[in-house]
């Protein structure tokens, strides 16, 4: 079958899909002998190291020829035949033991400037994760001070990751678990009841300013509240101060740019008997046991080091009793995947919140994924006037801007210790990566702008004045293949949990970006006149504008017009 079946535009998406249907149709006709179970949906394409070599390159003879029975350069000579029948492409040759190696006609490749321009904000955006129900638990800072550098990583990273699968189709739903049970609450109220009677906070309590701060709100909330005694001033105290801190952090929050779809409260949990409730249930599935007059889970029966004790012989539950009845919430409010994001000192977690899920009947390697950040910091930070002992996220956020700090920390692997340079981040080079990608889409905003006052538009009365084989400059075939593997990125991205792919894929269309502007004109130059080239350039002008805008906003960080 060839022609009208495969698409002219060819990006690497839908050269994948047309070598699958071209596989297909050599099985089908006894070319190739292979069950159709064997091809692959998605074959992997990806660009040469020798550009000589072609636009895309596939190993898939090599992949496939044993299990049909022939050498890889037979396999590869039947699927050249039939590659060469998919309009757009130019050439298909092979290499070596029997790579292929595709070359696409300037106007299959160009096409996809139009194609990005009309698809807008949705381009890049994909299904691979369709059905995908998924909690992600991330910062859940106690409230019991203001967010700190500890906090940022995943802050930044955890809206990333959950912004790009969401792109990729999934249901994701970001949450914040606030640890607001248990001594450090009642820690925390004893501190700011000390300030505001004028005592030093107590051994083991919370120091800086931020708890004076605190007393002052609580005291305009209740201006009575120094004529109470400690016994009826500390409830009121616990509940105002908290109240005070969590609008402090979701501010901060907000000026990051992080959403949160749910704040779910650790005593709501204790209040609603929940904690009974799940040490009942995971009892009845046979893994709790009484010892010492203790309650334990048997976490061991799913890899964990040791058992882990749920309520105390006191009668008092551990933290670990909430983290099961936590993950039972999740669970009940039809979560099927669960990721937690935590810090790099949790690493003890991971078996205990594995033995979790599968205590409570779900598989460990699918129902839940825990994640590690390893710690950052930054240079020549200074410690919080406010807070004392830490370096605030506000402060941050102050002194570097959001999308510097996001930017940054979305562009390392979440396991990669990472320090900071404030100098470089605040340098507007092509040093800078974040300023290098932003500064591109400004670039090409202005662009836009200057050839829209020298006339040159993307209609000309009312019909679209784009020709893609007009993009036929080295560049402009370089700066197309980077934006038609954008949305591979993505998937790839949200597959692995790891948005720095973006981060990096943005900053190659940058550079590819700038190295076309500096070869090929948009608008013309003094009194030419305007043609079909400037017209078409403009459609692929707009188009990075598109692709870069659509990948910073996946990182929560700006596509600015002008800089």
């Amino acid at each position: 079958m060839t022609g009208p079946r495969y698409p002219r535009r060819v990006t690497p998406e839908e050269l994948s899909l047309a070598i699958s249907a071209c596989l297909k149709d050599a099985v089908a006709a006894g070319e190739i002998a292979l069950a159709e179970s064997a091809v692959p949906e998605d074959v992997r394409v990806e660009r040469p190291k020798n550009r000589d070599h072609g636009d895309w390159a596939t190993n898939i003879a090599l992949q496939l020829a044993k299990q049909a029975g022939t050498n890889p350069r037979e396999f590869a000579t039947i699927l050249s035949a039939r590659l060469k029948t998919i309009s757009g492409v130019a050439a298909v040759d092979i290499a070596g033991p029997g790579f292929l190696n595709i070359t696409v006609d300037a106007a299959a490749a160009g096409a996809l400037a139009k194609v990005i321009v009309e698809a807008g904000t949705q381009y890049g955006t994909n299904t691979a994760l369709a059905g995908h129900t998924v909690n992600m638990e991330f910062v859940s800072a106690n409230p019991t001070g203001p967010l700190h550098i500890g906090h940022t990583r995943w802050a930044a990273l955890g809206d990333a990751i959950a912004r790009v699968l969401r792109a990729s189709g999934a249901d994701v739903t970001a949450e914040y678990y606030i640890n607001d049970a248990g001594s450090q609450m009642n820690t925390f109220a004893n501190s700011v009841y000390s300030r505001l009677h004028g005592l030093p906070v107590p051994d083991g309590g919370y120091p800086g300013q931020y708890i004076a701060d605190l007393g002052h709100e609580v005291l305009t909330a209740h201006p009575d509240i120094r004529e109470l005694t400690e016994v009826a001033a500390l409830p009121v105290i616990r509940a105002a101060a908290y109240e005070a801190q969590m609008k402090d952090i979701k501010a901060t929050l907000a000026d990051f740019g992080v959403e949160f779809d749910v704040f779910f409260s650790e005593q709501e949990l204790h209040d609603a008997g929940a904690i009974e409730s799940a040490v009942a249930r995971l009892r009845e599935q046979g893994h709790v046991f009484d010892d010492g007059g203790a309650v334990w889970l048997r976490t061991t029966d799913f890899g964990d080091d040791k058992d882990r004790v749920m309520v105390r012989a006191n009668g008092e539950p551990t933290y670990f009793a909430a983290d099961a009845a936590y993950y039972l919430s999740k669970k009940d409010r039809g979560y099927t995947e669960k990721i937690y994001l935590l810090g790099a000192d949790h690493h003890g977690y991971i078996h205990r919140l594995k033995a979790i899920a599968a205590a409570a009947g779900d598989d460990p390697e699918v129902n839940i994924e825990v994640l590690i950040g390893q710690l950052v910091s930054v240079n020549g930070a200074k410690l919080s006037k406010r807070a004392g002992n830490i370096i605030e996220l506000k402060d941050l956020i102050d002194w570097l801007g959001k999308d510097a700090v996001r930017y940054s920390l979305a562009r390392f692997p979440a396991d990669s210790p990472l320090t900071l340079d404030p100098e470089l981040l605040k340098k507007n080079s092509n040093e800078n990566p974040v300023f290098y990608v932003q500064y591109a889409h400004a670039r090409s905003r202005g662009a836009a702008r200057n050839a829209v006052a020298a006339g040159v538009e993307r209609q000309v009365d009312g019909a679209d004045s784009f020709d893609a084989s007009l993009l036929d400059h080295a560049t402009e075939n370089e700066l197309l293949s980077f934006l038609g593997s954008y949305p591979s990125v993505v998937a790839k991205a949200a597959e692995l949990r790891e948005p720095h792919r973006v981060a990096r894929h943005l900053e190659t269309i940058a550079g590819a970006y700038h190295r076309w502007y500096d070869a090929c004109r948009i608008a013309p130059m003094g009194d030419e006149a305007v043609t079909d080239t400037n017209r078409t350039r403009l459609w692929l002008n707009d188009a990075t504008s598109q692709v870069l805008a659509n990948g910073l906003d996946l990182l929560g960080v700006s596509a600015p017009e002008r800089m």
